[in-house]
């Protein structure tokens, strides 16, 4: 990454704009992946012993801060009796996006490239990753591919907010926690998603599973972060 582009990335906070396809994974505790760091005090949230998992396709459209692609993978955390999310993985095609993520909120963003096809006459969409960040011009080979196909569109435009607790540098030697508003506005449709995944690559813990839910988010507006953060 060539460093003083990357030194341009904007501000805080974002406003992007765009669609996403997320889905919520149930996945056995002893299955999470051992190299997922979570900030202190925050620890998994649980249900009975299954963690709950989100992944969410995004294509940031121009008209926001930035426009690029996102496969980002966050996982529910509790801070005492509090609920947010960690995003534990993450991959961007914009070397703004990746130095911005990281330096402001902690998010492990990596590069990476997208195929994005267009809806089937069915409306599926497909999506594929190629985590080594070379072109995609198909998803074709692609280590990671999901497909998602809405089904019911719900009144809207329906407003969330939430927030990450993200683990960050802090004093010399030690770490500090991050805690990232984020609201989110759009049209959603609930829909029914799956994924494909090499072996051993990324989100193979995933690979096989029927997601819990799976919903698309049309037009939406996101705001990350908030001013000085």
């Amino acid at each position: 990454m060539d460093e003083t582009y990357a030194r341009t990335y904007p501000p805080a906070p974002w406003h992007l704009r765009g669609t996403m396809y997320a889905a919520l994974w149930r996945l056995p505790g002893r299955l999470l992946p051992g190299h997922w760091e979570l900030p202190e005090p925050a620890r998994p949230l649980l249900v009975g012993r299954h963690a709950l998992v989100v992944t969410a396709w995004v294509d940031y459209r121009p008209g926001g801060t930035l426009a690029y692609r996102e496969l980002l993978v966050a996982l529910a955390v509790r801070e005492r009796w509090r609920v947010a999310a960690c995003a534990v993985e993450a991959w961007v095609d914009d070397e703004r996006s990746l130095a911005g993520g990281r330096a402001l909120w902690g998010v492990p963003k990596r590069p990476g490239s997208f195929a994005f096809a267009a809806p089937s006459p069915r409306g599926t969409v497909r999506t594929g990753l190629f985590p080594d960040g070379r072109a995609a011009t198909g998803d074709a080979g692609a280590p990671v591919t999901a497909w998602h196909q809405d089904l019911l569109r719900l009144p809207g435009p329906l407003p969330a907010r939430g927030r990450l607790l993200q683990p960050a540098p802090g004093p010399p030697g030690g770490r500090r926690t991050l805690r990232v508003p984020l609201r989110l506005t759009g049209r959603v449709r609930l829909g029914r998603a799956r994924l494909a995944a090499r072996p051993g690559g990324p989100l193979a813990f995933l690979a096989g599973r029927t997601p819990l839910l799976a919903l698309s988010v049309r037009d939406f507006r996101f705001t990350v972060g908030r001013a000085g953060s």
